[in-house]
């Protein structure tokens, strides 16, 4: 929803959220606590939260909120109903700074305080690898870059990464090496991954993540997405129902209701109309 021009009304999320928290996804990504100036779309999830605890719904489905600093951290801690903590880590210092405004070293001190607040609060921090696999600004990159700040960070306790293909760039020989490299070097971690693409390379990028490994995909329902502060409005998210289908033919996705995931997709052409 974030990068969506128009607003969406706080009841239509509430509802489109309960929803998606009855198909059966193991995470849903709901909201951030980020500056209402930055991402004005997501300014209401505190109210959204307030809705969805008013009226829930039977769910397994745990919520992640988005954070870009302490003071959102420390908001959004503040919720019982939040399991999860997710914070945008880039490996270029123009994204960085653009996405946060703040440094790649500030940010990995903004992660180890976000990291003891996750602790004394009983949540989990989800960091994203953002511009895991390049990026478009000129700064330096390599994969020995990208393994270095992921082992920094698995070293401050953090169990769950996620590299993320921030503005599409990734090719499925680089989304091979650099996944397997990490879920071999951290078997013990959660390995994820956050790919936008277009549908004419979708397919070989999340084929690239299984054979390296990964069992953790993020998608939103249609594609809809793409980061608002990177300008790749263009290049969405993965499509999450074809993605749900595309994995099946390895394995039955668990837990999945199809009822429940298509009333999702109706309530989806409704919201996201151009």
């Amino acid at each position: 929803m974030q990068g969506w021009k128009t607003f969406i009304p706080t009841e239509k999320k509430i509802e489109y959220l309960q929803s998606l928290l009855q198909v059966g996804f193991l995470t849903l990504d709901f909201g951030s606590f980020v500056s209402a100036k930055a991402i004005p779309q997501l300014a209401d999830t505190a109210e959204v939260l307030k809705g969805l605890k008013s009226n829930p719904v039977e769910t397994t489905t745990k919520l992640l909120a988005i954070v870009a600093n302490v003071r959102g951290a420390e908001e959004a801690a503040g919720f019982d109903e939040i399991s999860y903590l997710g914070f945008p880590f880039s490996v270029s210092e123009t994204f960085q700074q653009r996405n946060t405004n703040s440094s790649i070293e500030q940010s990995l001190e903004r992660v180890k305080e976000i990291q003891r607040i996750c602790e004394q609060t009983n949540k989990q921090l989800v960091i994203y690898i953002s511009m895991g696999f390049g990026n478009p600004y000129g700064d330096p990159y390599s994969a020995a870059i990208v393994f270095d700040w992921v082992n920094r960070i698995a070293g401050l306790g953090v169990n769950i990464i996620s590299l993320a293909d921030t503005v599409g760039l990734a090719t499925p020989d680089q989304v091979t090496d650099i996944t397997s490299y990490v879920i071999n070097k951290l078997p013990h971690h959660e390995i994820g991954v956050h790919l936008h693409s277009s549908e004419a390379n979708r397919q070989a990028k999340i084929e690239a993540a299984w054979q390296a490994g990964c069992r953790r995909f993020d998608g939103a329902l249609k594609g809809i997405g793409g980061c608002p502060m990177a300008n790749d409005d263009l290049v969405g998210n993965i499509d999450t129902e074809w993605l749900i289908s595309y994995l099946e033919q390895y394995e039955k996705v668990p837990g999945i209701n199809k009822t429940a995931l298509g009333k999702s997709l109706t309530l989806a052409n409704d919201i996201f109309t151009l």
